[in-house]
């Protein structure tokens, strides 16, 4: 596959030689792949245009949607219309290309990111299939942040669902012009309204297409710009759809079309009008007696200004599965969406070795020019988020351009930054013990888990300073088990989950001073040391929950720096674990009173002895358990939010606010992390899947003694 290292590619790419040495030199050297149809197609590209596109003519584009909307169908139409693939694949099937992974064929969802590069007509698309599922948000997030576009693919049965309005969030905070796609038109129930993109996401739907019949009967739309109507006559079961019949509406049509056509058209022109002042102004100029007479390419032209602007969104509708409108589709990603140039700036970027991805298969190239979507190999410490230059002075150059570009709005000696805005990794609520076959396993399983953390930032792996055992912490139990499942097939590691933990704190109740005294001898030597020390405890909100220690100012004098470094030492490594469950200490302050050290005691005795003392003080001082309690917040529709208070109450919830946004409630409340395993199931099933939530760490609050004690019972083994 490695093709380019081969000096007569090279020799040809860079002399640009016929194509018809070009195809000769394929047919030759190439084994057949798919890879390489646009080389031995009639209309043969050179390959320089083949590997660096004119940058006005890619689009970076992601295809975002509510999960089972459709997305990754579309995306194999998309795939199999443009030549790459030669056989149509089928998410219930498992055989699509972009859903490699086999977690994903065998659950049929979309669990990672898949990248694809194709031709359509004179354009190269770079297209990434995000997830639908909410605990894999972040696939979503990440892709966007460096995407110039997006198709929203809806289900036309159920109208903007849950996950739809998360992804579209997204989209609006990076700022993604975005086109709108109504898949499942051939379903019974399909209803082709745009009022619940108008209603719920709050955008404004600009209807470019008209469907021809609806349910089983959907044979195809009318193009409101051009008034051509295609169609799709499939004739057998095995009818891939590539061919349709394209042509002018005229009076053979049914009136009734014709009639919904000339209304849509009509609407479609003045709402483009209301958007865009330099078409308002061309309509009133040249149009104003007969607006229907505006050549379609100045409306198209129109409607791509309105869409990059972000003030309306394109609307087309088709049927993906039954291979029914997804070439207009692909017409619109190219006329409608940004090219890389309008939306970045040029930054140019070398790398060792290039790959231009299609899904889990890569082609190596020798270059990529500013606006690509490429792969690269042998970054050892790069992680999602972080934006790569190819030195410190080009780094420079860029923002001076970029200053420039920008006009005046900076101050004098103040640069613009050329690095991209990070990803916003929300902190992981899930955690659990995993842990290799074998002793002999655990270098592979951190491996592993190191490779799976660089690829994944939603992935938190942390280390129990007690047990030594490995943690997980993820975004939910789907994130945790496709992990598991991922280390198992992939890396060849039969691991063992635990069950899900809380992580726990501790704090004391009372202020306590004591004394200890430690008489040990090692070998010949003898260590004596005497300590004495006050601890009390703090307010937690006040205090960040952090743990302090201090020493007289008379103490702090005599002390010598390592012997003050062993006092501190042993004082915070008694903070890693309290006297009543082991888990780390919240709130507490400590005053070192006094140190009396005998000639010959090393630091390390200090230490032991200021710790063995600690211990002793935190006894007596009276001890309480500190519980996570979450920020929740729930997004639902009003028909389902008794269900949702009703369950929260029996999880201990408190309820902050109920506030309305759009046709939604928003829930807020505080509830203890221990009550939330399973909560994402059990909240899918009491609202339909029609409800989102997010949790994050608000505190950490004081156990109420009944609870307390059925915590100290559970996990003694005593319930």
């Amino acid at each position: 596959m490695d093709f380019h290292s081969s000096p007569r590619f090279s020799e040809l790419l860079r002399d640009e030689q016929p194509e018809e040495c070009i195809r000769s030199y394929v047919q030759r050297n190439l084994r057949y792949d798919l890879f390489f149809f646009f080389f031995v197609t009639d209309d043969v590209k050179s390959l320089r245009a083949v590997v660096n596109p004119d940058i006005s003519k890619i689009r970076n584009i992601g295809i975002m949607a509510h999960i089972d909307a459709g997305k990754t169908t579309t995306t194999e139409r998309m795939l199999y219309y443009s030549g790459y693939t030669r056989a149509l694949g089928d998410v219930d099937d498992g055989d699509t290309v972009t859903d490699f992974m086999a977690q994903e064929r065998e659950r049929g969802i979309t669990i990672q990111s898949a990248a694809v590069t194709f031709d359509w007509k004179s354009y190269r698309i770079n297209l990434i299939d995000t997830p639908g599922h909410v605990d894999f948000t972040l696939e979503v997030e990440r892709a966007l942040r460096v995407l110039d576009g997006a198709v929203a693919v809806f289900d036309a049965s159920a109208g903007v669902e849950a996950q739809t309005l998360t992804v579209w969030r997204q989209a609006e905070k990076h700022h993604v012009p975005c086109v709108c796609f109504l898949n499942k038109m051939d379903k019974p129930a399909a209803n082709f309204s745009i009022e619940s993109i108008r209603q719920k996401l709050k955008a404004n739907p600009v209807l470019l297409q008209i469907p021809v019949g609806s349910g089983k009967s959907f044979s195809g739309v009318v193009d409101l710009l051009t008034n051509q109507k295609l169609s799709w006559k499939l004739g057998s079961s095995g009818d891939d759809g590539r061919k349709f019949e394209s042509k002018p509406l005229d009076q053979s049509d049914e009136p009734e079309l014709l009639q919904e056509v000339n209304e849509a058209r009509t609407a479609l022109i003045e709402q483009v009008a209301d958007l865009d002042d330099e078409f308002a102004e061309l309509l009133l100029t040249d149009f104003g007696d007969n607006f229907d007479a505006v050549p379609s390419v100045r409306l198209q032209e129109a409607v791509r200004r309105v869409t990059l602007a972000r003030k309306g969104v394109p609307v087309l509708c088709g049927s993906s599965l039954k291979n029914k409108g997804v070439q207009p589709l692909l017409d619109a990603i190219t006329a409608y969406l940004p090219a890389p140039d309008e939306r970045h700036h040029d930054l140019v970027e070398r790398m060792s070795r290039l790959l231009v991805p299609f899904a889990d298969q890569h082609v190596e190239i020798p270059s990529m020019t500013a606006g690509n979507i490429a792969l690269t190999v042998g970054l050892k410490q790069t992680v999602t988020g972080d934006t790569i230059v190819s030195s410190k002075s080009s780094a420079a150059a860029a923002a001076r351009r970029a200053q420039n570009d920008g006009g005046g709005g900076k101050k004098r000696g103040e640069q613009a930054s050329v690095v991209l805005s990070g990803v916003e990794v929300p902190d992981p609520v899930f955690f659990c013990t995993i842990e290799p076959p074998t002793m002999a396993k655990q270098a592979d399983l951190e491996n592993a888990l190191s490779c799976l953390q660089r690829e994944d930032p939603s992935l938190k792996v942390r280390v129990d300073p007690d047990s030594g055992q490995t943690i997980l912490c993820g975004m939910g139990e789907l994130h945790i088990e496709i992990i598991h499942d991922r280390i198992r097939r992939e890396y060849g590691i039969e691991t063992h989950l635990g069950p899900l933990q809380v992580a726990y704190r501790e704090t004391i109740l009372n202020e306590v001073s004591t004394t200890d005294t430690l008489d040990r001898t090692v070998g010949e030597r003898r260590h004596v040391a005497t300590v004495a020390l006050t601890v009390r405890p703090m307010d937690i909100l006040s205090s960040s929950g952090s743990c302090e220690v201090a020493l007289r100012e008379e103490l702090e004098a005599q002390l010598s720096p390592d012997l003050k470094e062993a006092v501190e030492n042993g004082v915070h490594s008694s903070y890693l674990q309290g006297p009543l469950l082991g888990y780390p200490l919240l709130g507490v302050s400590t005053l070192i009173q006094s140190v009396n050290i005998e000639p010959g005691t090393s630091a390390a005795m200090v230490s032991a002895c200021v710790s063995r003392c600690m211990l002793k003080a935190m006894k007596l001082a009276g001890n309480q358990v500190l519980e996570p309690l979450m920020s929740l917040e729930v997004t639902v529709g009003e028909e389902h939010l008794s269900a949702v208070l009703g369950d929260l109450a029996q999880r201990r919830g408190t309820i902050q606010d109920i506030q309305s946004r759009h046709d939604n409630k928003v829930l807020i409340a505080n509830v203890p992390l221990a009550e939330m395993m399973g909560y994402s199931t059990i909240l899918r099933t009491l609202t339909s899947g029609n409800a989102t939530f997010s949790l994050e760490l608000d505190v950490y609050d004081a156990m109420n003694p009944q609870d307390q004690n059925v915590l100290l019972k559970r996990l003694s083994g005593l319930l």
